[in-house]
């Protein structure tokens, strides 16, 4: 009777943890283990991401430019647009440092006064390459196809929750 009243207990306990983390489950987005480390790679494992690419996000128009690799990086613009005015840009970087990769941004206003203080960036260390997905900590890169592509990223929606945003451009 004992070892019954255990196993649905344990078993209720098991659903309970399920329905809860269930909800916060992140698709696509992975978190960097300091103990596993970042993976080798270089700039022609994410070459593909290069070009001129549109889509739609916070209720307006997103743009996001990718130079080829160059110098040992790549960098990138990004504009926010909602009823034909920017909302905020970002500048980025994915940088070769110490055999990986490395994405680095800085957040500006719509008059480029920047988010993060001068010296500060949001950095991203990689976690994984696939075939057709860049995983950094928190921001996946995904390949639908040379003309598609899609960026997810974990946004931070309280102290607690985080949310999984999908960004789907075009070239």
């Amino acid at each position: 009777m004992m070892k019954t009243k255990i196993k649905f207990l344990l078993l209720i306990i098991s659903i309970a943890f399920n329905l809860v983390f269930a909800q916060n489950k992140m698709e696509y987005t992975l978190t960097y283990d300091s103990l596993l480390g970042s993976p080798k790679a270089t700039l022609d494992d994410v070459a593909w991401i290069s070009g001129y690419w549109r889509g739609e996000a916070f209720d307006g128009e997103v743009e996001e430019i990718w130079s080829s690799p160059l110098g040992n990086s790549m960098m990138a613009t990004y504009k926010l647009v909602v009823d034909n005015k920017v909302k905020f840009y970002e500048i980025e970087t994915i940088t070769e440092k110490n055999g990986t990769l490395v994405l680095q941004l800085k957040h500006f206003h719509s008059n480029l006064k920047g988010w993060e203080e001068k010296d500060e960036t949001v950095d991203f260390l990689l976690v994984k390459i696939t075939e057709n997905r860049v995983y950094f900590d928190g921001m996946t890169f995904e390949k639908v196809s040379d003309n598609e592509m899609n960026v997810y990223v974990r946004i931070k929606q309280t102290d607690k929750v985080a949310e999984e945003m999908k960004f789907n451009y075009h070239k």
